[in-house]
């Protein structure tokens, strides 16, 4: 598996995933286009050039940024490649010296909360009926750089 920088021939490949993973509340390729165009720290996890999943992370300044997105092909689960596609956006946090890295998870997706509490990601509060149209709470989690 390889970590690389995603390209915008990669949007048509994930677009799949979305909808597969998130259903209605999935992203658009004009959502990716803008995280692109905005310079945002975006990657993919392949394996013999085939998309596995991807990740972004948005630096807003030195003091804090946000993990955009995590999402990997449901086949290709369990086998580390959260944990590299996290891995390498908290390693990016570092190089830029960011405070701190926050994300928002959906209240019901205990792997990922586990997968973040062992990055030393802490609950920080809830947004109510953050993710639409399933009116499902999100929870803040932050970790300290």
């Amino acid at each position: 598996m390889r970590i690389e920088r995603l390209r915008w021939w990669h949007i048509e490949e994930i677009l799949p995933m979305e909808e597969d993973l998130f259903g209605a509340e999935k992203w658009s390729a004009a959502m990716f286009w803008n995280e692109l165009a905005q310079r945002h720290h975006y990657v993919v996890a392949t394996r013999d050039d085939e998309v596995l999943g991807y990740a972004g992370l948005s630096v807003v300044d030195q003091d804090e940024s946000w993990v955009q997105n995590i999402a990997v092909r449901r086949d290709a689960q369990r086998l580390g490649i959260g944990r590299a596609l996290l891995e390498d956006l908290l390693g990016e946090a570092a190089r830029r010296k960011v405070h701190k890295t926050l994300l928002e998870v959906a209240v019901d997706n205990r792997p990922a909360q586990t997968l973040y509490a062992t990055y030393d990601f802490e609950p920080v509060g809830i947004r109510r009926g953050y993710y639409q149209p399933s009116n499902t709470d999100a929870l803040v989690m932050m970790r300290d750089a």
